[in-house]
């Protein structure tokens, strides 16, 4: 199974950016160690970062024909975003939403995501074990 993990906005800043709240792994080692887990489980990985909404739509239009599921992270443009809501809903790639943080537990803005009702699933506030949970859910379907 070929997956593809994208990541949004501000999330190349981990282990830098408010570590209380995303904790002090950087985002190389968690490429890294998302690539590891997925060579265990016999899946392809590929990940794709951008702090640019287009470049993101972009991304997941490429992904037909050549990914089985995608795990997105899309940051903030997950309560903003009907262009990355259409462009999941137009690939029909299983994919599963996830949010190092709860995001219901932060403010209320954050408490809608435009995503999730296209998405298969939905993780959030488990952390970066979120990813791997994602990808273990997209191989078991």
């Amino acid at each position: 199974m070929k997956i593809l993990v994208i990541n949004g906005p501000n999330l190349n800043m981990l282990g830098t950016r408010e570590p209380e709240k995303y904790g002090s792994m950087t985002f190389s080692d968690l490429e890294k160690e998302l690539y590891e887990f997925a060579f265990k489980l016999d899946a392809t990985l590929e990940t794709y970062q951008s702090n640019v909404e287009g470049e993101i739509i972009n991304k997941i239009q490429e992904a037909l024909g050549k990914f089985d599921g995608i795990v997105i992270n899309a940051g903030g443009y997950t309560h903003t975003s009907v262009a990355i809501r259409d462009a999941i809903s137009a690939v029909s790639i299983p994919t599963v939403e996830v949010h190092i943080t709860n995001i219901y537990s932060r403010e209320e803005f954050r408490h809608e995501s435009l995503i999730a009702p296209v998405c298969i699933g939905q993780i959030a506030g488990l952390g970066v074990n979120g990813y791997k949970l994602a990808i273990r859910a997209l191989l078991d379907l």
